[in-house]
């Protein structure tokens, strides 16, 4: 068992991440992210599998996905019990695996705690296991809103292709437009499904409003953000998507579908949300979009606001306590 250590004195924290710097994914900048937060006052260590050579100087496991990781949330389980082990849900966890796979709902029966990235994400787990869920919102730097064009809407939509993410109701609601609407739309994500990637290549061409730009460098991303009139965000599928947060702290506001994961960060009274799958709900919120620029009560000045109102919860200090919270819960038994 691990030696019992008291608040505020400094522990060993193992993240265990199924993604490393290779991948450069969701996974590992939040494994990144979360090991650079708790360095203040905690030794913290990223690493594939548990255990490893380092195995035994450990007091606190953080374990990202309840399925890819459940080999080594299972071997902490064996060694030292529940006590000092959380796992962390993603979506495809919360809204997936733990159906589904009898691996993923053996590690949250295994964990002292659960974490959730979104404030829904405890009503997607089994009702035995919600009190031990506790939501820790991701951070992102905030960056000053660029000058955007009164000329047309810029739309920006942020996200490698692949089913989860939906990009084929993006595509639905890019023909739905026409240019007289003033609307245009940049798409930015890796084909990682090669069939819509060959969609966005022909919605280019049938729209001469949408460009899909492929994979881009994160600061060259950020600016976009920055620059555009608002994010959309189609997702089926989230854990808690840091490019919503990354638009909110950006004073960019978003058009998103209204699911658990988008709904837990931007709030049940949030105005822009669409259903998920409704091409037409999309387009018709980006043409209000545009119609309402420059008019102080339209909406795109109104979500501007909620967004303003929400961007503090994604502050880099509010997810540090949560996690130095967290680690502190853990190590005291």
């Amino acid at each position: 068992m691990p030696v019992n250590v008291k608040h505020g004195q400094g522990g060993r924290v193992v993240i265990v991440s199924p993604a490393l710097a290779d991948a450069n994914n969701g996974n590992w900048q939040t494994a990144q992210r979360w090991q650079r937060l708790l360095s203040a006052q905690h030794s913290a260590r990223i690493t594939r599998e548990w255990p490893d050579d380092l195995a035994s100087s450990d007091d606190v496991m953080l374990a990202l996905h309840a399925r890819r990781s459940a080999p080594s949330i299972a071997a902490w389980a064996v060694q030292r019990g529940s006590q000092g082990l959380a796992v962390v849900l993603t979506g495809t966890d919360l809204y997936r695996d733990i159906a589904t796979d009898a691996t993923a709902r053996h590690s949250l029966a295994l964990a002292q705690q659960l974490v959730v990235l979104q404030d829904l994400g405890p009503q997607a787990l089994p009702e035995g296991l919600r009190a031990k869920a506790r939501v820790v919102l991701q951070s992102t730097t905030a960056r000053a809103t660029l000058p955007k064009t009164p000329c047309h809407l810029r739309a920006v939509m942020v996200g490698h292709l692949r089913d989860e993410k939906d990009p084929r109701t993006l595509f639905s609601a890019a023909r739905l437009l026409s240019q007289a609407d003033g609307v245009l739309i940049d798409h930015i994500g890796q084909p990682l499904d090669a069939a819509l990637g060959e969609a966005a290549q022909a919605t280019a061409a049938a729209c001469p409003h949408y460009r899909w730009l492929g994979g881009l460098p994160h600061a060259a991303t950020r600016q976009r953000m920055q620059r555009a009139h608002v994010l959309v965000h189609t997702s089926r599928m989230e854990g808690g998507a840091h490019v919503v947060m990354e638009a909110v702290c950006s004073g960019t506001p978003v058009l998103a579908s209204r699911i658990d994961g988008n709904v837990g960060l931007l709030g049940a009274n949030y105005g822009g949300y669409f259903e998920p799958g409704d091409a037409a709900g999309l387009s018709g919120l980006l043409r209000q979009a545009r119609a309402s620029q420059g008019q102080p009560d339209g909406l795109l000045a109104r979500l501007v606001a909620q967004c303003a109102v929400r961007a503090p919860l994604f502050a880099p200090a509010a997810e540090r306590r949560a996690l130095l919270g967290l680690v502190a819960e853990l190590m005291t038994h």
